[in-house]
């Protein structure tokens, strides 16, 4: 093993993400709030993270992937910590809350363990979101262009062990370029969701924060009661349509930007917005026959519920943890699903669903006719067998991280609607699930153990299951 590469890269992102927390401190000279112990933390971080370079910049950096799984896992891990840190600081909460929190924020799943946020500060508030603005455009896709410095050839075995989708699809000659054009989009989205959000009202604090939460797909909110604090149609509008947008693969953006619309036009696409519709409509309709209220407010939080729950953002504009059952299992549906590969929303993703639907077909198809050859195809392109087993085991290693938490929280005496939702929210990164963990409440009633497992949880999901359980494996270790 490679000890003194992987400590100089975690060196250099210790020194980046201390640089990037600076802006916690604008916030607090902004608002005239207290900051020097956050300074002083932000300082030591940089310090202790500058010696270890300095003590390693003549290390040439050399990451094969076995190195990059390793260090992205840890990474996640130390980010958890660091993010923790000034929750700790300024707030009366274990650091294993705090912890939870920033593993929260990062992974933008979303889930707080704060049962009155609008009785934080603005510096923490902000230290929330800009978590979610750091871990939805990918901490590995940020650091590609500052990794480039220190090798500007060999960092794309990092992007590739903590890149989200199915398949690895590089849209430029060099990585960091893509990293570079992926960073552009993803602020280009914000700077415009900002936008909106003050012209329907908000002011400029709540809209940059609830800007970051919704293209980073992550859920956390300035308001208790998420954006049905605002009671504005305009803002729940708006807001629907930056999630589905921030749902989409981000290379079709990019490609638009080329004035290039094949991106979406994919098959993944179709059904992406085909499910979010059908799963709307159908939501609209059984919550309006069971509730009688008037329809129009039925179809706005209906779709925005759906649109939240499928793209794993997790804002709330109504507590639909009363609704009815039918209700219930649609959302429940949405949670099932996730949005695009290449996005920043986590769960399964679409296009393993589709290969998952083609697989069985092909089966299907063998069992009558076993001499023909069926061959899976997606978008014109034939899908190789090494991608169909990854989607099959990237299913059950979900499937099962899901079982493993709800099993574990049912048996620590939590009713199964709770502990199926929390294993689904916590692994799919989403948020919000039902029962204790509905969208009124919160995660505090959590014991420090069980936070630290659901942020492990979180980990799993956020990495896509594969990065973490290899480290399980002998093999892994052997190699080294």
């Amino acid at each position: 093993m490679n000890y003194k590469t992987i400590l100089k890269v975690l060196s250099f992102f210790g020194m980046s993400i201390s640089l990037i927390f600076t802006l916690d401190i604008f916030v607090a000279l902004i608002y005239k709030e207290i900051f020097l112990n956050l300074l002083f933390y932000n300082i030591a971080i940089f310090s202790f993270s500058f010696l270890i370079y300095l003590n390693l910049k003549n290390e040439k950096v050399s990451l094969k992937i076995r190195d990059s799984i390793l260090v992205v896992n840890i990474i996640w891990i130390l980010l958890g910590v660091i993010g923790a840190q000034p929750l700790y600081l300024y707030s009366d909460i274990s650091f294993a809350s705090a912890f939870f929190e920033a593993i929260s924020g990062f992974t933008t799943t979303g889930a707080t363990i704060y049962t009155d946020v609008e009785n934080l500060n603005h510096t923490l508030l902000f230290h929330r979101s800009l978590m979610h603005y750091l871990g939805g455009i990918g901490i590995i896709v940020l650091g590609i262009g500052l990794l480039s410095i220190l090798n500007p050839t060999g960092s794309l075995s990092l992007f590739k062990a903590e890149s989200t989708g199915v398949s690895f699809e590089k849209q430029t000659p060099k990585i960091k370029d893509m990293a570079f054009n992926i960073f552009l989009v993803y602020n280009s989205l914000i700077i415009l969701d900002i936008l909106m959000l003050k012209y329907f009202g908000m002011n400029w604090f709540d809209a940059i924060n609830h800007a970051f939460s919704t293209i980073s797909t992550g859920g956390f909110s300035t308001k208790n009661s998420s954006l049905a604090y605002f009671q504005n149609d305009g803002i729940i509008w708006g807001t629907t349509l930056f999630m589905i947008l921030a749902g989409v693969n981000f290379l079709a953006h990019l490609r638009l930007y080329h004035k290039d619309i094949t991106g979406y036009k994919s098959e993944e696409m179709k059904i992406y917005i085909f499910l979010f519709l059908f799963l709307s409509i159908s939501l609209t309709v059984s919550h309006f026959n069971v509730d009688e209220n008037i329809f129009y407010n039925v179809l706005k939080n209906s779709i925005f519920t759906i649109a939240s729950i499928m793209t794993t953002t997790g804002f709330a504009s109504i507590d639909y943890s009363g609704w009815s059952h039918l209700s219930i299992m649609i959302i429940f549906l949405a949670m099932l699903l996730g949005g695009n590969a290449g996005s920043t929303s986590g769960g399964v993703k679409i296009i393993r669903y589709i290969i998952l639907a083609k697989t069985f077909l092909r089966e299907f198809k063998r069992t009558l006719h076993p001499s023909t050859i069926n061959s899976i195809f997606i978008d014109g392109e034939k899908q190789n067998e090494q991608i169909i087993t990854s989607t099959f085991g990237f299913f059950t290693l979900f499937m099962l991280s899901v079982g493993v938490i709800s099993i574990y929280v049912y048996a620590r005496g939590y009713d199964a609607m709770s502990a199926i939702s929390t294993g689904f929210a916590i692994v799919g990164n989403i948020g919000p699930g039902f029962s204790l963990v509905g969208p009124s409440n919160n995660f505090s009633f959590f014991s420090d153990i069980d936070k630290i497992i659901l942020s492990l949880g979180m980990i799993i999901g956020r990495l896509e299951c594969y990065t973490v359980y290899i480290l399980l494996s002998i093999s892994f270790w052997k190699k080294f």
